[in-house]
C-alpha cells in the first residue's frame, strides 16, 4: 500500500466519531430499559396477541391508523441505510421506488382491496385457495415467502442494523450482528413482540420526527439546497488522486459523481435505473408488495369501511412522499460532508471504513447520525432506529415460524403434538437466522455494495410471476387453477435462472468488474422484471385457455367484474378445508390423549425452571386453536359506500397524483 493511501486509511479511522459520551449512552440505555420494561407489563396483561383476537376484533379500524400502519409496516431501518446508500452512490433516482408508491396504493384501495372484501378471505393464500381451489398454489406462495423473508428482509435488517453499530460504537460487522441477535432474544423473551403492538406506529412518528430534525442539522451543515446541488458533483475522495496509478487501474467514473443525479428519469441503457425499469418494472415489484403482501393487505381488511381504506391508502400516499426528502438527499449531503469515507473507492480504504471492498455508500445515513447530530438527540436517533429494526427482526422470526409451522410442517406431519410444533418453531428460527448471517457476505458485496438496489433485485426476479397471477386472478375470469400454478412455476425457473448465476459470479463493482455473461447479467434487473411478468403472464393465459374454466358460481365476488354479484357462491376449496377439519379433529384427539397421559407424571418430573420455559413456549408459539381460528363473515361483506365520502376520497385520489405527477415531473 503506497503512502496516500495509507493516509487516507488512518484519517479514516481517526476520524471515526463514535458514540461514548455520558449524555448519548444514558439516553441508549433508558430507551431500552423503558421498551423492555413495557414488554415485562406487557406480559401481565390478557392474551391480546392469539390469531383470532388479531383477526375477529372486527374491521373498526379508522383511514388515519390505516394509513399510518400502511406506511409504518412498509418504512424500516433498512430503507434509511439503502435508501441513504444508493443516494449517497449515483443521486436522486432511487427516490422513484417510494414515488412510484403513491400510484400502486391507490390500486390496492380502488381495484383489488374490494374483491379481498367481497371474497370474504382473511389470508393471501387463503384467497387463491378460494379463487383456484386445490392446495399447491398456496402452499407455493408460502415456501416463497419464507424464501424472500430470508433473503430480502431477515438478512438486510440484520446487515443495516449491523451498519448503525458499526459506526456508532466502531465494532466488527459480526460482533455487531450477533449482539443485535442477541438483544432481539431478549425482546421476545420478555414478552416484547406483545408490547411492538403497543409501540410501533409511535416510534415510526419518533423516527420520521427524527429524521426530519437530521435532515435540517444536514442541510445547514452543507449549506442548504442550492449549496448541494453545487458540491455535490465534486464530491470525490481526495486520496484516489494521490494514489500511484499502477497500484490500482481506477476510471474516473468510478468515483466521480454522477451527471445525472438529479435525474429521476435516466438513459434507457446506460443509466444505472433506466427510465422503463423505473416507470414499468418498479410498479410490477410495487404491485406484488403493495396489493399481494398479507402484511400490507391485512391492514386494510381491518378498516370499518372501504372509505376508510381509501382514504387510509391516500394519507399513505402523501406520506411516502417524505423518504426522498429525509432519506436520499441525507446521503447525498453526506457523500459531500464525507466523500474520503462514504465515496471511497480503493478497495483497501473502503474494507478498513466499513468492512467490505465494493464500496462504504451503506453507511451514509449512520455517518450522518453520528457526526452531526448532536449529544443526546444521536444517542436518542440510534435507540430507536435499533428498536424498530429489532421490533422488525422479531416479528419477522415469529411469522415466519408460524408459516413454515402451520402451513408446511403440518402438511408433512399432520398429527403433529402441540409440542412438536413448537420445538419445530424455535428450531426453524434458529435455522433462519444461521443461513441469514451466512447470507450477509452477499449482501454486503451485492449490487455495488448498495443495499436497496440488492433488495429490489432479489424482489425483481422472485415477485413479478405472484404479481402477474394475483392481477389476472382479480381481472380476468378465464384464468384457472393449472394455468396459475405452471405460471407461477415457469416464472419461478426464468427468475433463478436469472438470480442463481448473478450471486454465483457476483454483481461485481466499478473497479472488479463481474463475470457473469452478458446474456445473462447484461439486462438491468427492473428491465427483467417487466419481461418476467409479460412472459409469466402469457403462459398463465396460454394455458388457462387450453383448459377447463372455472364455473362462474365458484368465481361470485372472487373477481372484480362479479364483485358486486349476489348470487351464492360454492366455494372450489370447500372440500379441502373439511378433509383439513377432519385431520385437525383426528390430531386434537390424539393430543389430548396423550396431554391425559403425561399430565400427572410430567408435571412432578419437571422442574420449575423447565415448567417456566414451557410457559414462555406456549406463549410464543401461535398455535391455532379451533376456538382462535378466523372465519369469514357468514354474510356478504359491505362494500357500498356513502356518495359524499366515496366522491370526497375520489376527489383527494386524483389531487394526490397531480401532485405526484407534478414531483415526478419536476425532478425527471
Amino acid at each position: 500500500m503506497h503512502s496516500g493511501t495509507t493516509g487516507a486509511m488512518e484519517n479514516s479511522s481517526s476520524d471515526k466519531v463514535t458514540i461514548n459520551n455520558p449524555a448519548d449512552i444514558t439516553i441508549i440505555v433508558g430507551y431500552f430499559i423503558m421498551v423492555i420494561g413495557v414488554g415485562i407489563w406487557s406480559m401481565s396483561q390478557a392474551n391480546r396477541g392469539t390469531v383470532g383476537g388479531y383477526f375477529l376484533a372486527g374491521r373498526t379500524m379508522t383511514w388515519w391508523p390505516v394509513g399510518a400502519s400502511l406506511f409504518a409496516s412498509n418504512i424500516g431501518s433498512g430503507h434509511f441505510v439503502g435508501l441513504a446508500g444508493t443516494g449517497a452512490a449515483s443521486g436522486i433516482a432511487v427516490g422513484g421506488f417510494e414515488w412510484n408508491a403513491l400510484f400502486i396504493v391507490l390500486l390496492l384501495g380502488w381495484l383489488f382491496v374490494p374483491v379481498y372484501l367481497t371474497a370474504g378471505v382473511i389470508t393471501m393464500p387463503q384467497y387463491l385457495k378460494k379463487r383456484f381451489g386445490g392446495t399447491r398454489i398456496s402452499l407455493y406462495l408460502s415456501v416463497i415467502s419464507l424464501f424472500l423473508y430470508i433473503f430480502t428482509k431477515i438478512s438486510v435488517d440484520m446487515f443495516s442494523g449491523a451498519v448503525f453499530i458499526q459506526q456508532a460504537l466502531g465494532w466488527n460487522i459480526y460482533v455487531a450482528v450477533i449482539t443485535l441477535l442477541l438483544i432481539t432474544a431478549l425482546y421476545t423473551i420478555t414478552g416484547g413482540l406483545a408490547a411492538l403492538m403497543y409501540t410501533d406506529t409511535f416510534q415510526t412518528f419518533v423516527i420520521i420526527a427524527g429524521a426530519f430534525v437530521l435532515t435540517g442539522f444536514s442541510f445547514a451543515e452543507v449549506g442548504g439546497y442550492n449549496a448541494l446541488l453545487a458540491k455535490y458533483s465534486s464530491a470525490t475522495p481526495t486520496h484516489v488522486s494521490s494514489m500511484d496509478p499502477e497500484h490500482y487501474n481506477i476510471s474516473a467514473h468510478c468515483y466521480t459523481p454522477r451527471q445525472d443525479a438529479f435525474s429521476l428519469l435516466r438513459d434507457p441503457t446506460t443509466g444505472d435505473l433506466p427510465w422503463p425499469g423505473v416507470v414499468f418494472g418498479i410498479a410490477i415489484v410495487g404491485g406484488w408488495y403493495w396489493c399481494t403482501d398479507q402484511v400490507i393487505v391485512q391492514r386494510c381488511l381491518a378498516a370499518r369501511s372501504l372509505t376508510h381504506v381509501k382514504a387510509g391508502c391516500i394519507m399513505c400516499g402523501y406520506l411516502k412522499l417524505l423518504p426522498m426528502f429525509l432519506m436520499v438527499f441525507p446521503g447525498m449531503i453526506s457523500r459531500v460532508l464525507y466523500p474520503d469515507e462514504v465515496g471511497c473507492v480503493v478497495p483497501e480504504v473502503c474494507e478498513r471504513v466499513c468492512g467490505t471492498k465494493v464500496g462504504c455508500s451503506n453507511i451514509a445515513y449512520p455517518k450522518l447520525v453520528v457526526s452531526v447530530m448532536p449529544n443526546g438527540l444521536r444517542g436518542l436517533m440510534l435507540a430507536v432506529m435499533l428498536a424498530a429494526l429489532m421490533s422488525s427482526l422479531a416479528s419477522i422470526f415469529n411469522s415466519s415460524s408460524t408459516l413454515f409451522t402451520m402451513d408446511i410442517w403440518t402438511r408433512i406431519r399432520p398429527l403433529a403434538t402441540e409440542r412438536e410444533l413448537i420445538i419445530v418453531g424455535r428450531v426453524w428460527i434458529l435455522c433462519i437466522v444461521a443461513i441469514s448471517i451466512c447470507w450477509i457476505p452477499v449482501v454486503q458485496a451485492a449490487q455495488s455494495g448498495q443495499l436497496f438496489d440488492y433488495i429490489q433485485s432479489v424482489s425483481s426476479y422472485l415477485a413479478p410471476p405472484i404479481a402477474s397471477v394475483f392481477f389476472l386472478a382479480v381481472f380476468v375470469k378465464r384464468v384457472n387453477e393449472m394455468g396459475a400454478f405452471w405460471g407461477l412455476i415457469g416464472g419461478l425457473v426464468m427468475g433463478l435462472c436469472r438470480m442463481f448465476p448473478e450471486f454465483w459470479f457476483g454483481t461485481g463493482s466499478c473497479i472488479f468488474p463481474s463475470n457473469c455473461p452478458f446474456l445473462v447479467c447484461g439486462i438491468h434487473y427492473l428491465h427483467f422484471a417487466i419481461i418476467l411478468f409479460f412472459c409469466t403472464s402469457v403462459l398463465v393465459l396460454i394455458v388457462s385457455y387450453c383448459t377447463q374454466p372455472i364455473d362462474d358460481q365458484h368465481l361470485h365476488r372472487l373477481v372484480f367484474s362479479l364483485r358486486h354479484s349476489k348470487e351464492e357462491r360454492k366455494d372450489l376449496d370447500l372440500e379441502q378445508e373439511e378433509k383439513e377439519k377432519r385431520a385437525c379433529s383426528e390430531a386434537e384427539e390424539r393430543r389430548s390423549e396423550n396431554n391425559n397421559s403425561d399430565a400427572v407424571t410430567g408435571e412432578e418430573e419437571k422442574s420449575g425452571i423447565w415448567r417456566l420455559f414451557g410457559r414462555f413456549c406456549s406463549r410464543g408459539s401461535h398455535q391455532v386453536r379451533e376456538q382462535d381460528k378466523p372465519e369469514a363473515s357468514e354474510t356478504t361483506p359491505n362494500i357500498s359506500e356513502d356518495p359524499v365520502w366515496k366522491y370526497t376520497v375520489d376527489a383527494n385520489a386524483v389531487i394526490m397524483m397531480a401532485v405526484a405527477v407534478f414531483m415526478w415531473g419536476y425532478y425527471a
